[in-house]
């Protein structure tokens, strides 16, 4: 797992090489020297000087600090990694460093991520395939030029359409969402939904079905 904000998923008494060889220490992967070695290597895997094992998570910036999370997600080797909105508490520069890297790291690797985000431009960025989920269920999916370029559901619809846009005359309105959300997500604690189906709107472009169409 990389987690949103590396702040509050980082031990603040631990050194940062402590944090980052804690897995490798709990699964038995690496002893003696070994871990140190394998600590180090990840450090210069996510870019970041070995001088740095020794310091702790306040003396790290938010960019660097997520670094180290996502050298503590590498520690075990994975071949998949669960990203939870792990670039949206960055400013917008660091953003684009933390976001190549992970994309180098799975070139590199052959990583699989599950990057969950509400940024539809970081999305596109990183993504091969996407889903879209409202209320907890997936609404569509498909490969992310389909998705992107003929998005059939209204709410990602109105993700599209919600992504600012830097000239004021151009400004949207909620008006132009053209989507209504229901009153409440809440429902009695004995409701069971429908199981889920999906309409293939074009090769592995899926729409969920809803008793209005969609």
């Amino acid at each position: 797992m990389i987690f949103q904000d590396p702040f509050a998923s980082l031990n603040p008494q631990l050194q940062l090489a402590d944090q980052v060889a804690e897995p490798i220490h709990n699964y038995g992967i690496e002893t003696g020297s070994a871990v140190s070695d394998h600590v180090a290597q990840l450090f210069d895997r996510v870019e970041l000087p070995r001088s740095f094992m020794r310091r702790y998570p306040h003396e790290l910036s938010g960019g660097q600090r997520q670094r180290i999370a996502i050298a503590r997600a590498l520690a075990l080797r994975p071949r998949l990694i669960v990203a939870d909105e792990a670039v949206s508490a960055l400013d917008v520069s660091v953003q684009a460093q933390v976001i190549n890297l992970m994309m180098e790291l799975q070139a590199d690797m052959g990583l699989g991520y599950l990057f969950i985000s509400h940024d539809m431009a970081v999305v596109e960025r990183v993504s091969h395939y996407v889903g879209v989920m409202y209320l907890g269920r997936i609404v569509e999916l498909g490969p992310r030029r389909a998705v992107f370029e003929d998005p059939r559901h209204p709410y990602t619809q109105a993700l599209m359409k919600a992504v600012p846009i830097a000239d004021p005359r151009r400004r949207k309105t909620e008006k132009d969402l053209n989507f209504k959300p229901i009153p409440s997500p809440i429902h009695p604690v004995d409701y069971e939904p429908a199981p889920s189906e999906y309409e293939e709107v074009s090769p592995g472009h899926k729409v969920l079905i809803t008793d209005s169409g969609y």
